[in-house]
């Protein structure tokens, strides 16, 4: 074929730098977007936060009160007070605040707790004070806390004595017996439980730990005989063997059941994690209504002196001149989110606004697709700003993820919402009668007498998404 040149005109989608930065915020978390900000604080001389006097540019500010339909998104709005700080919803429903200025007693107690945390002593260092105050032999205490350090976190030791056996120093001669010993010793020590290498073995310890009585005799002959019948709920064959009666059942129940399968837990260092809301949701005027929090926004400007410098010496900022172009694209990007966050956080809340009034049985089914078009947004967007982002309401902080659901029919042709029939099905469990518990077919008949078609199948699947056990686990003497 000769070759030829040919001319073709065709339609592609470019992303620019810019877009692809606004589109990666938006799908940042919080947390996720303070770090990023960071980078590019250290990275870009032009770029600054504020220190709160007198700003000249705050992202979402200016647009940071009620996303209402019956304002201009350009027009300011109530918002609350830039200089307090919001922790939770007052008795009215309202997300309270508080000032700087008088938090100095809050201040000295998160020092405290935070210096209480620091100051925590693990499990090992727990057993091993314990150790240095008994009695035994450098040998043995040795060898006891050979087996402190083969416990994991919650106290339980998974390795055989036999496995354990050949690590120990071959010069030393310890035998097997040794170490039979050794264990007896951490399992004697605080917290009751520590040195198991079951759960049975562990309830067995902490009931030996305890006084004796007719009732801890009772609960140790179950643990130690018939946790596998307690364990399925067959109460009737229980008091055959044990011979028993109900009183005395329920009291060796309830006793096993205040047992700790996890004596070590309580030493662990666990990090927590606090969630900061993106937008705060008020009824003002029987209308719900959404406003930023001014603690999730991060407050950016550009840094006036080298702006003034680079104002001095026009055509010849070199770097200068593209770290603010760069800048100036961050702050519009960081402006754009929120503004977007406030648009659909305000969608959603007027299309669940039932929820509001009436908690999870009143919420509706809702899709991406629904807040997208009523926006004019892109369905990939919504997704983008309903991913680790939350809404602090009088109910709670949610995910906005949480306010969308698949539907399920109802006889009267409408759809109810997967989180309302959930909050049905732990309302119709909370009510039930303990010694007969529903069944996952009793309950949906039971929905079904209210109009909601659900099948058994779905049943059980919304009830394991509950944490709910099976009828079977659920029943009580």
């Amino acid at each position: 074929m000769k070759p030829s040149l040919q001319l073709k005109i065709s339609q592609h989608l470019t992303l620019t730098p810019q877009l692809q930065q606004s589109i990666k915020l938006l799908q940042l978390s919080t947390l996720e977007l303070n770090q990023e900000l960071e980078r590019f604080l250290q990275d870009n001389p032009m770029l600054e936060r504020e220190d709160g006097d007198g700003a000249d540019f705050s992202p979402g500010l200016p647009n940071s009160g009620s996303a209402s339909g019956e304002q201009e998104r350009s027009e300011p709005t109530e918002s609350p007070r830039e200089d307090a700080e919001p922790t939770s919803f007052d008795e009215a429903g309202e997300w309270s605040s508080m000032s700087s200025g008088g938090s100095s007693r809050d201040d000295d107690d998160d020092t405290d707790f935070q210096e209480l945390q620091a100051a925590g002593t693990t499990l090992r260092d727990h057993l091993d004070q314990q150790i240095s105050l008994s009695p035994l032999s450098d040998r043995d205490r040795a060898l006891v806390r050979f087996l402190i350090e083969a416990l994991d976190d919650d106290g339980y030791l998974h390795q055989t004595l036999e496995d354990l056996l050949p690590l120990l120093p071959a010069e030393l001669e310890y035998e097997l017996d040794d170490l039979s010993i050794a264990l007896r010793h951490v399992q004697h020590l605080d917290p009751a439980g520590v040195g198991a290498r079951s759960p049975q073995e562990c309830l067995s310890l902490q009931l030996r730990a305890m006084p004796g009585s007719e009732t801890r005799d009772l609960a140790q002959k179950i643990v130690d005989q018939h946790l596998d019948l307690l364990a399925e709920r067959n109460f009737a064959r229980l008091k055959r063997l044990l011979g028993c009666d109900d009183d005395a059942l329920r009291r060796a129940h309830a006793l096993i059941c205040s047992l700790d399968p996890h004596p070590g837990s309580q030493h662990s260092v666990q990090e927590t994690r606090y969630v900061v809301p993106d937008v705060v949701v008020r009824k003002l005027r029987s209308r719900w209504v959404v406003s930023l929090n001014p603690e999730a926004m991060p407050r950016l400007r550009i840094n006036s002196l080298y702006a003034s410098i680079l104002q001095q010496n026009r055509g010849s900022g070199g770097a200068l001149t593209s770290q603010l172009q760069e800048a100036r694209w961050l702050i519009k990007n960081v402006q754009q989110r929120f503004d977007t966050i406030l648009r659909v956080s305000q969608a959603i809340v007027d299309q669940q606004r039932q929820f509001f009034d009436y908690g999870d049985v009143a919420m509706r089914p809702l899709t991406l697709r629904e807040i997208a078009d009523q926006l004019e947004l892109h369905e990939s967007t919504v997704s983008r700003v309903t991913t680790q982002k939350f809404m602090a309401t009088p109910r709670g902080v949610f995910e906005l993820k949480y306010f969308f659901g698949s539907h399920v029919a109802t006889d009267t042709g409408g759809a109810a919402s997967s989180t309302a029939i959930r909050a049905l099905i732990r309302q119709l469990v909370d009510a039930e009668d303990r010694k007969k518990p529903l069944s996952d077919a009793k309950i949906a008949e039971l929905l079904g007498q209210q109009g909601i078609v659900v099948a058994r199948r779905t049943i059980a699947k919304y009830r394991e998404s509950l944490n709910i056990p099976p009828v079977s686990l659920r029943k009580t003497i």
